[in-house]
């Protein structure tokens, strides 16, 4: 997280806004982005413009993360992959890229799921503050979700065309998130879900048709 601030002295727009993050001087970075002046007689004034950057604390449990996907892959005799990890302080996304990789994703990222579920389990079991673990292959999370709302906005098309609902393919929490959110703001039509898991799917309708109860 950063914040830029003015002052009227550096250590002025400093303390704006170490106020603004509610943090101590040990706890950023400080960049100053323009050089004040006091001008003559305050005749030409420029304030200091300062961008201030929180640094992200250590958490030991990125490592754990990581090291045991590793152990996976080394179990699965997976060896050819680079490993990106990035951690914002409250998530670790962690991001395979390499040749042969789509055992990793499964059936309609199943495997990825519960891959994800597993490092999870076994990086938080210890206690302590909870790390939210985000796990991609090849960006297919990505490209699934833009598929997924490329799917929704599509059926919608047909849904207002006829005046009929329709229900997609049972999906998971995470892609029915997907679906609900890319027709949030659609006038035409309103998503809901039936069904239990794992079957669980998602119902577009016509705004002029009678809401489920």
């Amino acid at each position: 997280m950063k914040v830029e601030k003015t002052g009227r002295t550096v250590e002025e727009a400093i303390q704006e806004a170490l106020n603004e993050l509610n943090v101590s001087r040990e706890e950023v970075d400080v960049q100053v982005l323009e050089e004040g002046s006091r001008g003559f007689l305050g005749i030409g004034s420029r304030p200091y413009v300062v961008e201030v950057t929180l640094r992200q604390k250590e958490n030991p449990k990125v490592a754990k993360a990581e090291e045991f996907l590793r152990q996976i892959l080394a179990a699965m005799d997976i060896n050819n992959y680079q490993l990106e990890a990035k951690y914002d302080g409250t998530q670790l996304s962690l991001e395979l890229t390499g040749p042969n990789l789509g055992t990793l994703i499964g059936k309609r990222g199943q495997t990825l799921n519960d891959l994800q579920y597993i490092i999870s389990l076994a990086t938080n079991r210890a206690g302590g503050e909870f790390l939210r673990i985000s796990l991609d292959v090849g960006g297919y999370r990505r490209k699934r979700a833009e598929a997924l709302s490329n799917l929704a906005n599509s059926v919608a098309e047909k849904v207002v065309a006829q005046g009929r609902r329709k229900a997609l393919e049972p999906m998971n929490p995470r892609e029915r998130r997907i679906i609900h959110t890319a027709l949030q703001d659609n006038n035409n039509v309103y998503t809901y879900s039936e069904g239990k898991e794992p079957f669980r799917r998602v119902i577009i309708a016509p705004k002029n048709s009678e809401n489920p109860s």
